[in-house]
């Protein structure tokens, strides 16, 4: 009686353990993104608001404005923090041809656009004398 108690416990075990293991089996298909069926990459509702964003590709180098029309720096690059939290436009500030020129680092949601066809890009408030204040920015890498 102990050994037929014994195999129908260690049978019981066995039984448990398949039934567990086909349920984390089924909990892990059902987390697992399904092709066609998951969202990669950005929505709808993303893809509308990005599509009248700005292409880095064509900042880079361009020039920067403040509101009153006056040339006040220029793009060098874009650095996104690791964790996407905040994204910069290191700008080079005076100097002149490319001597003691300086960057500094400008919070990308401070730049505004003009709006019209040859779309400016417009640093509100800033002057030449404001961006040379900042600290400059130095490369890590």
């Amino acid at each position: 009686m102990e050994l037929k108690l014994g195999k129908t416990l260690i049978l019981s075990t066995l039984c448990s353990l398949a039934l567990m293991g086909d349920a984390t089996a089924q909990a892990q298909e059902e987390a697992a993104p399904i092709a066609g069926q998951s969202t990669l990459g950005v929505t709808v509702i993303q893809h509308e608001v990005i599509a009248k964003g700005w292409r880095a590709s064509k900042l880079i180098n361009a020039n920067i404005y403040n509101e009153n029309d006056q040339k006040i720096g220029e793009i060098d690059d874009f650095i996104v923090a690791p964790d996407g939290s905040l994204s910069v436009a290191i700008v080079d500030v005076g100097g002149f041809l490319g001597m003691g020129k300086r960057h500094v680092a400008v919070p990308v949601d401070q730049f505004r656009s003009t709006g019209d066809k040859a779309s400016r890009i417009v640093l509100p408030g800033a002057s030449k004398e404001a961006l040379k204040q900042l600290p400059e920015f130095k490369y890590v890498q």
